[in-house]
């Protein structure tokens, strides 16, 4: 007796994706407001930004005492203004990219780059010599770039003139 096929229901998976896409903001939103203000879970308000602390130094220069092939390079960036700078608008605004669902195409490039200069900061990794969550942040931010947008403000971003005429800012 031949089996029925079964046909796989996808009309809900925008609904995964949305709350995934935000989830995933606020990992971004949190890591900045953590280290801008210190709230004591993973930045103790001395090490704060708004204490006068780099947000990169002590990260990049652990990694800059590793053994991993760019431990030089991070080494010599480590707590330089740029980079604080850099890290610090990117963390909030792929964050709030990720959180409203716009500007996704570029909050996908920083994102992935980010995560991605992280990862190669912390080689050799320990845990996993294949794949970490690194990789995984940068693989999801390109699928919610590449998705559909629902429970987002897209709609309205996409009314403002300059986005229009840009769409790498879509």
């Amino acid at each position: 007796m031949a089996e029925k096929s079964k046909k796989v229901n996808y009309s809900n998976a925008w609904f995964a994706l949305a709350i995934t896409r935000i989830g995933l903001g606020f990992v971004f939103l949190w890591a900045f407001m953590d280290k801008m203000f210190g709230f004591g879970l993973s930045t103790p308000p001395a090490g704060s930004c708004v204490a006068g602390v780099s947000p990169t130094a002590g990260f990049l220069s652990a990694a800059g005492e590793g053994s991993g092939p760019f431990a030089g390079v991070f080494s010599a960036i480590a707590g330089q203004p740029w980079v604080d700078w850099l890290f610090m608008g990117a963390l909030l605004g792929v964050g709030l990219a990720l959180i409203l669902g716009i500007g996704l195409r570029i909050a996908a490039v920083a994102g992935a780059a980010l995560v991605i200069l992280m990862w190669a900061a912390l080689l050799p990794v320990k845990s996993n010599p294949f794949i970490d969550d690194h990789i995984i942040y940068a693989l999801i931010m390109i699928v919610f770039a590449l998705s559909p947008r629902r429970v987002s403000l897209v709609n309205q971003w996409l009314a403002i003139p300059i986005v229009k005429k840009n769409p790498w800012l879509w």
